[in-house]
């Protein structure tokens, strides 16, 4: 039984107003409260807490504006249904009302049974609805916060355990070192024993300070600036670091900045992305030829994009793409060292300054990323 305040100081109009929601009790049965000031409205609404609110403008005490507001007060937020009763053209006083929390109107001497019925009971629905939403988002905000709370103590845990590994990890390579320099041994595999050693020691490293690169990534120190960065200065930075790996395979990189020679960016991040791209390109080269990558920027959309293309061992992006950017997933384990976390850190990345990564791959004949670096 939905409950019906009539705040109307016209016995004659309130008396109406319960015989036409009488003649909806086989669709609906109302419990009907009255009030013939504002002040006994305030008394009765909060005593009852009514489903709606039928609010005549015209009160000995106030007006139906004023006492919409105060109404607004007892209630919770975007819990008031108030359907305003209004004289014949009041439309500006209609309009005002709906703009201060009111959800309908009525005009007096214009509505029969069926028209308040109606009304009132799409006052009603309209205001559950909007206060099932409103717990909806509730909820879901406490779920977002909590998982923030998860997301920070999972990166806490795991910058704490990279950074408490890094000295163990050093400690047995240093012991592991003066193993191999001063012991002998009489298994005439030691040799490659060892080398397992070895290899199985640098990975353990390098996962270490890739997770720490990832959680600092998510916990970047004091705010990130950005600032005009020339594709070409960087690039060759760039370059300069991965220039053994590249003289080693004999890899060419040809550049196109041309349409975009520079773009706004934190320099820093920019840079761990044109890093990790080109160091994918040569680590997953092909075998059986030199690999060649064309580094361009461009604008769609009037956005900048970065491309990096590769002529490498490509991959099934059927099988793999819904996995491309997770982390610690790689597609070529025969093919050079990694610890899978290189793209995860430059989709991050990307996505932090409100971007997205396209790929394009075929298996034996290269990879194209397609970076949009803003949204």
């Amino acid at each position: 039984m939905k409950k019906i305040l009539l705040v109307d100081d016209n016995e004659h109009d309130r008396m109406l107003y319960r015989r036409l929601l009488r003649k909806q009790a086989e669709h609906q049965e109302f419990q009907v409260f009255e009030a013939d000031s504002g002040e006994m409205a305030r008394v009765q609404f909060a005593a009852h807490r009514p489903d709606c609110v039928l609010l005549d403008y015209n009160l000995p005490d106030t007006d139906g504006l004023e006492l919409l507001l105060d109404l607004k007060q007892l209630a919770p937020d975007d819990s008031l249904c108030v359907v305003m009763i209004t004289g014949g053209g009041s439309e500006a006083l209609a309009v005002k009302a709906l703009n201060n929390g009111a959800l309908d109107y009525l005009v007096k001497q214009h509505f029969d049974h069926e028209l308040l019925f109606k009304t009132v009971m799409h006052a009603i629905e309209k205001n559950e609805w909007r206060q099932r939403v409103a717990e909806h988002h509730q909820q879901l905000q406490a779920v977002n916060q909590q998982l923030a709370r998860t997301n920070r103590d999972l990166d806490n845990f795991v910058y704490a355990a990279s950074h408490d590994l890094r000295q163990p990890v050093n400690n047995l390579r240093g012991l592991f070192d003066e193993l191999r320099r001063s012991a002998s041994f009489d298994d005439p595999d030691q040799a490659v024993i060892l080398g397992m050693v070895d290899a199985s020691l640098d990975a353990l490293s390098t996962t270490i300070t890739d997770l720490a690169a990832v959680v600092q990534m998510a916990r970047p120190e004091g705010e990130q600036t950005t600032e005009p960065v020339a594709l070409a200065d960087l690039t060759a930075d760039v370059l300069q670091t991965l220039h053994p790996q590249l003289q080693a395979v004999q890899a060419d990189v040809e550049t196109d900045f041309e349409e975009l020679p520079e773009l706004e960016y934190v320099r820093s991040n920019l840079r761990t992305i044109l890093l990790n791209l080109l160091s994918n390109a040569v680590k997953y080269r092909h075998p059986d030829r030199a690999p060649r990558v064309a580094l361009r920027t461009t604008v769609r959309a009037n956005q900048p994009v970065l491309e990096v293309q590769d002529n490498g061992l490509g991959m099934d992006l059927e099988r793999h793409g819904p996995e491309l950017f997770q982390l610690f997933r790689r597609f070529h384990p025969h093919a050079g060292e990694g610890t899978g976390v290189g793209l995860f850190l430059v989709n991050r990345l990307v996505q932090a300054h409100g971007g997205r990564i396209e790929v394009e791959s075929e298996e034996g004949q290269g990879t194209t990323f397609r970076v949009h670096l803003r949204g």
